[in-house]
């Protein structure tokens, strides 16, 4: 047996907010599933489902480490560009590590962060 595939659950407080900013910022489309409380996220083979929940406490007021991803990207370096010149909240510059990976990371609109990382090895 193996995982097919993974998707992400998201609580967001405004999802027309959050939709924009995972369209504009990171470079998904947005595909509108039916119900008004709910929306994909979609880039690639990843899927953020993101549900409106505007009095859950943000991932930004948990102070936690509050990271739900790490996704691999196949041109990291022009996908940093990218995400800067459309005003992402880079939290961790793009670096080389001494694990093997190239990274950055992001803070979406509600406090989630995202880590961003390319396979030195490959």
């Amino acid at each position: 047996m193996n995982i097919a595939e993974t998707r992400y659950v998201l609580a967001v407080r405004n999802l027309e907010a959050s939709a924009e900013y995972y369209r504009d910022v990171l470079g998904f489309s947005i595909r509108e599933i039916g119900d008004p409380g709910w929306r994909f996220y979609m880039k690639d083979a990843c899927c953020i489902m993101a549900g409106e929940c505007p009095d859950a406490t943000s991932a930004g007021e948990l102070g936690d480490h509050s990271y739900f991803a790490y996704m691999l990207v196949n041109d990291i370096d022009s996908y940093y560009e990218f995400v800067r010149a459309n005003g992402g909240q880079i939290i961790k510059e793009l670096r080389d590590e001494p694990w093997g990976m190239r990274e950055f990371a992001v803070r979406t609109l509600d406090g989630h962060r995202i880590m961003f990382g390319f396979d030195l090895d490959e």
